[in-house]
């Protein structure tokens, strides 16, 4: 699967990939990594972006500047979380606000989701912004069982639906 924007091009992971991020990784990095997803991988077979999610690839280069995906298939109330990273050498190029929009788009769009969340360190920091430009409102303080106190955005299906505003 694929999603293309202006300058991005997002490829769904496969699971050998994602097997292969997960082994390279340091222990530390490995203790960070959310159980609930690390079950729902570990019982994959097949590519799921709600599980996989994407490399973000640069135009037709095929130059990987970051990775992005969801933190779980769309809840029964229709909301997911999205989590995206640029890497260090092409941050401060837009790549990031492009790949959450991409990420927000496609779960819209999949017709199982009503509210796109997203969450960040609670201070001001380039998530914020990026989140802020993607039409994400603020909605408060709240304590995320596996990453402790963070600031929770939110961008609902419908317009003018969404709650809260912006922390200074």
């Amino acid at each position: 699967m694929q999603i293309q924007n202006k300058n991005l091009k997002l490829v769904s992971s496969t699971v050998e990939e994602v097997h292969a991020m997960i082994e390279a990784m340091t222990p530390s990095e490995k203790a960070n990594l959310s159980a609930d997803w690390l079950a729902r991988f570990q019982s994959s077979t097949c590519p799921d972006p709600w599980v996989h999610g994407f490399s973000f690839l640069l135009g037709d280069s095929g130059v990987v500047v970051g990775k992005g995906g969801f933190k779980g298939p769309p809840t029964d109330d229709g909301a997911v979380e999205i989590a995206y990273g640029i890497f260090p050498d092409h941050q401060g190029k837009g790549y990031a606000t492009e790949g959450a929009a991409a990420l927000t788009a496609f779960a819209f769009g999949s017709g199982k989701v009503r509210v796109v969340r997203a969450h960040t360190r609670p201070e001001g920091n380039a998530s914020k912004r990026v989140l802020t430009k993607c039409g994400f409102l603020y909605v408060g303080e709240v304590v995320d069982p596996e990453d402790g106190l963070v600031w929770r955005w939110e961008k609902h299906k419908q317009a003018g639906t969404e709650p809260g505003a912006e922390p200074g």
